[in-house]
C-alpha cells in the first residue's frame, strides 16, 4: 500500500511585536498578529483535517512547538530548528525520505485542500511541484522523493522576487517540475490588500 503524503504548514507562533514584521510596518503590530493567528488558524483547518494526507504543524521559535494556547491540540506539532528557511525546509521535507511530501505557509489566505490534492497530483509525474508567489517567491514547495534532493535550497536569495528563479536555477537540468496556481502570500500591507481581492 502506498505510503500517504505528508504537508507540513510552516507558521511562527503568533507573539505581538514578533511576526509578519513587514506587515506590521504597514497595518501594526496589533493587526499583524491578528492576521498571523487568524489566517494560521484557518489554513490549518481547511487542510489538516483532509484524510488524504497526513498534517503537521512546523512550528518556529522551537520551544513553542510543544506550549502555545494557539495550536490545536490535534495536529502535530515539530519544531522548525536551527538554519535558514532553506535548510528549515529541507529538514521538514526530508523527515519522511521516501514519502511525498509537501511544504505551505502560513500566510496565504486563498490556500485550499484542493490545491494540497493538486501538489500531491503533479508529484506522481514530476521530482518537484512548486505554488508560485505573486511576489517571486513561492507558497508552496513539495518533493515527491525528498530523500534523492541534494541540496535544493542552496544560493536562495529569501523574501526576495527572485526566491523562485533561484531555486528553479539550482536544480539539476533532469529535474521534472510543476506548478501549481500562483496565490498571493501575504508580506506586508499591498499584499494584504491583494489578497482580499
Amino acid at each position: 500500500m502506498k505510503r500517504a503524503g505528508h504537508v507540513y504548514l510552516f507558521a511562527r507562533a503568533p507573539m505581538i511585536g514578533a511576526v509578519k514584521r513587514r506587515l506590521a510596518a504597514d497595518i501594526g503590530d496589533p493587526a499583524a498578529w491578528r492576521f498571523t493567528r487568524e489566517t494560521t488558524r484557518d489554513v490549518l483547518r481547511r487542510i489538516a483535517i483532509d484524510p488524504r494526507w497526513r498534517t503537521s504543524l512546523s512550528v518556529t521559535p522551537d520551544r513553542f512547538a510543544a506550549t502555545g494556547r494557539f495550536w490545536p491540540s490535534r495536529v502535530e506539532r515539530i519544531p522548525q530548528g536551527y538554519g535558514d528557511l532553506g535548510q528549515r525546509m529541507a529538514r521538514a521535507l526530508k523527515r519522511y525520505p521516501d514519502r511525498p511530501s509537501v511544504i505551505v505557509g502560513s500566510d496565504i489566505p486563498a490556500v485550499s485542500a484542493a490545491h494540497i490534492a493538486a501538489a500531491f497530483q503533479a508529484l506522481r509525474t514530476h521530482d518537484l511541484v512548486f505554488g508560485p508567489a505573486a511576489d517571486g517567491g513561492y507558497w508552496l514547495v513539495g518533493a515527491r522523493t525528498p530523500g534523492r534532493l541534494g541540496r535544493l535550497f542552496g544560493n536562495v536569495r529569501w523574501s526576495s522576487p527572485h526566491a523562485l528563479a533561484d531555486t528553479l536555477a539550482g536544480l539539476k537540468p533532469s529535474r521534472r517540475v510543476a506548478f501549481l496556481d500562483v496565490l498571493e502570500d501575504v508580506d506586508d500591507g499591498a499584499g494584504l490588500e491583494r489578497s482580499r481581492v
